[in-house]
């Protein structure tokens, strides 16, 4: 595989992030005496398995999948929680782990911030609003005097439609959209140009979802946003996303421009996502029901991660890894009935008209 990020789909926008061939590896190996008295080698789990994508500025990529698939670790390990095993990721051109001076990796990392899913567990509930949005200005180095930086907290504050005299408040006061505000509030003191955003709207009511997305949206257009949106809720980030990504047991499976992606996707997995999501305009068509449930990532099956559950599996899949393709619409995917033609509308008609296996009967 080449070494570097994918293009950003035939586009001739400036990539501001790009991950490349990134990996990620706990050790979860029991205890040294425990391994030496039971003759146990030590246990590794992948959670991300070589990931590349592209960022263009001002451009949201959303990453989709059931729990369990990585979305969550590739977030961290693009804002720096975690280290990468094996990859590169690299924000405007800059790669993270070869900046030395503490100096270089504060410049860099101003620049990115994150939005955690829980708004209630998020927020430090012994600290009142204004000192919790001041904290980054004040780590930064970015104002001094009180006064200047109570006036910028209360800007941001007016900025996710709260009012300054918030600041007065604790979290507790407050709601979990509201929370969610502050939150984004606290992500924008830093005058930062990436947002990474863990399901931010996951842990809220439908409603307020919608109100917390538009905020976004409206932020995105204001100040020139480029945004990675982890979500396993298809319909939101319809609506929020320039780019779609699909992740499986820590590979992603597909990816392209979204509006691509919705209209003709070609994966598998991707097919069965999309046909979970309600038919409210009724429109009788046959759908690939979901098969089986997520393997254990200690033990993911060899070839095709994917192949327990596709109704298109063939021996090739079960025994080799797929390579990223392009795809018509200009993305890519890595699927072996997809490079093989073998995803006709006859082979598609008879995985719809096939019954579940009783194992696989919810």
């Amino acid at each position: 595989m080449a070494d570097v990020a994918p293009a950003v789909l035939g586009s001739q926008e400036e990539a501001l992030v790009e991950v490349v061939e990134l990996s990620k590896e706990f050790d979860v190996s029991p205890p040294l005496l425990t391994r030496l008295l039971q003759g146990q080698q030590k246990s590794f789990l992948r959670a991300v398995d070589e990931v590349s994508f592209s960022i263009p500025r001002g451009r949201t990529f959303s990453l989709v999948g059931e729990s369990g698939c990585g979305k969550s670790t590739l977030a961290r390990l693009v804002v720096g929680l975690y280290a990468p095993t094996r990859g590169r990721i690299l924000i405007d051109g800059k790669e993270l782990s070869r900046l030395r001076s503490r100096r270089e990796q504060a410049q860099v990392r101003r620049r990115l911030q994150m939005i955690f899913q829980d708004p209630f567990a998020s927020l430090n509930p012994r600290w009142r609003v204004r000192d919790i949005i001041a904290e980054p200005i004040r780590a930064h180095g970015l104002m001094s005097d009180r006064k200047a930086i109570d006036r910028r907290v209360g800007e941001l504050l007016e900025l996710v439609r709260l009012t300054a005299a918030d600041g007065l408040k604790y979290p507790h006061e407050f709601s979990g959209g509201q929370r969610q505000r502050i939150s984004i509030a606290r992500a924008l003191a830093s005058n930062p140009e990436f947002l990474v955003c863990d399901e931010p709207t996951s842990a809220l009511d439908v409603s307020v979802q919608a109100q917390i997305l538009n905020l976004m949206k409206d932020l995105q257009r204001e100040l020139g946003l480029t945004y990675l949106f982890i979500s396993h809720d298809l319909a939101v980030v319809y609506h929020l996303s320039d780019y779609l990504g699909v992740m499986y047991l820590g590979r992603v499976v597909e990816w392209g421009a979204a509006r691509n992606v919705f209209a003709n996707p070609q994966h598998p997995y991707t097919r069965m996502l999309l046909d979970a999501i309600p038919d409210l305009e009724m429109s009788g068509r046959q759908r690939i029901p979901v098969r089986g449930e997520v393997p254990s990532p200690m033990d993911p099956p060899s070839g095709c991660h994917f192949n327990p559950r596709c109704p298109f599996a063939n021996e090739r899949c079960r025994a080799e890894i797929p390579m990223p393709i392009p795809t018509v619409h200009g993305g890519e995917v890595r699927c072996h009935a997809v490079e093989e033609g073998r995803l006709t509308e006859e082979v598609v008609r008879d995985a719809l008209r096939r019954p579940l296996a009783e194992e696989e009967v919810p």
